[in-house]
């Protein structure tokens, strides 16, 4: 199963969350083949993760979406029950939203490079990955402007690069070239690659313009391929940090990372910022996604006003 997916050039976060649900399908049913099961094995685990565990429908859903990639991209069986399987529907919540003054408040209680990837997620948009992934190359400061390449659904696009981070990220980056030239001496310079890439230009692994802007301080051994180098800044230290932050700047709403894209797309809405253009920022495909965003302003239903009001006033 992990051949097959590193054949389709999964990511190694999609790589671990299949062979998780694999093993726990088969470990439910005593540790019996998959090819020897079939849709009532696959329908009682799914159920059980429902009713006994208490998952969550997209949690729910991920497992179905490991196993039916076992059976048909592993196995390759065709059985023509996967495509009846019910799956769960996942609740339509509304994002959770700062304002500009919450926003203003844990701003100030984060620095170093925590701070700085902290406040681009809030100034672009970006998803942490995305952030986390950026490549020196992607970066036009001249421009301010940010590439984001390999994005959700394998799409590129493009982000404006807040001016208040220009000085900043320059500084940062000096650093950063401050380390690779460190690690070109240590023999430690090289960086992973999109599968292409590598294969046509074996040296770009060590170049400059490939190089993660955001780098963990220290080396680690890749699981994949067993190379020791840099990887990127990890997700869990930018997690941490904003809750921190939060709780510092007595923000009394769940915060994560995610909910500054979320405030991003609505104070443009906010600013009066054309729709098209947030979809576009935040790389959807349908504006519908975007539309979301549109519930949490102070217009429409929620900007209307309350008959009580009319009366008392």
């Amino acid at each position: 199963m992990r051949a097959v997916i590193r054949t389709r050039h999964y990511s190694y976060s999609t790589e671990k969350t299949y062979l998780h649900w694999a093993k726990r399908f088969i470990l439910f049913h005593g540790k019996r083949h998959p090819a020897e099961m079939g849709a009532p094995e696959v329908e009682a685990f799914l159920s059980a993760l429902a009713t006994e565990r208490n998952v969550s429908a997209s949690t729910q859903n991920q497992a179905m979406h490991a196993i039916l990639f076992l059976y048909r991209d592993v196995l390759r069986v065709d059985l023509p029950w996967l495509d009846g399987i019910t799956r769960a529907r996942t609740a339509k919540r509304l994002p959770s939203v700062l304002t500009q003054q919450e926003i203003a408040a844990l701003l100030a209680h984060v620095s170093g490079t925590n701070g700085l990837i902290i406040k681009l997620l809030y100034g672009t948009g970006m998803r942490i990955k995305e952030c986390l992934r950026l490549r020196i190359k992607d970066v036009d400061l001249a421009r301010r402007l940010i590439t984001i390449r390999e994005g959700k659904g394998n799409k590129d696009r493009v982000t404006m690069l807040p001016a208040s981070l220009v000085e900043d990220l320059i500084q940062h980056i000096d650093e950063r070239l401050r380390w690779h030239n460190l690690d070109l001496s240590t023999g430690h310079a090289d960086v992973e690659l999109p599968d292409a890439i590598a294969r046509k230009y074996p040296r770009a692994a060590s170049e400059w313009a490939w190089q993660y802007v955001f780098a963990a301080p220290s080396y680690s051994t890749d699981p994949r391929s067993g190379s020791v180098r840099r990887h990127h800044w990890n997700e869990r230290n930018i997690q941490r940090a904003v809750k921190a932050a939060a709780q510092a700047a007595r923000i009394h709403k769940l915060v994560h990372p995610h909910t500054l894209r979320h405030s991003f797309a609505t104070h443009l809405l906010e600013t009066g910022s054309d729709i098209r253009t947030v979809q576009e920022l935040l790389g959807h495909s349908d504006v519908s996604t975007t539309m979301i965003y549109t519930h949490v302003l102070n217009r429409g239903a929620c900007g209307a006003t309350s008959p009580l009001d009319r009366i008392t006033a």
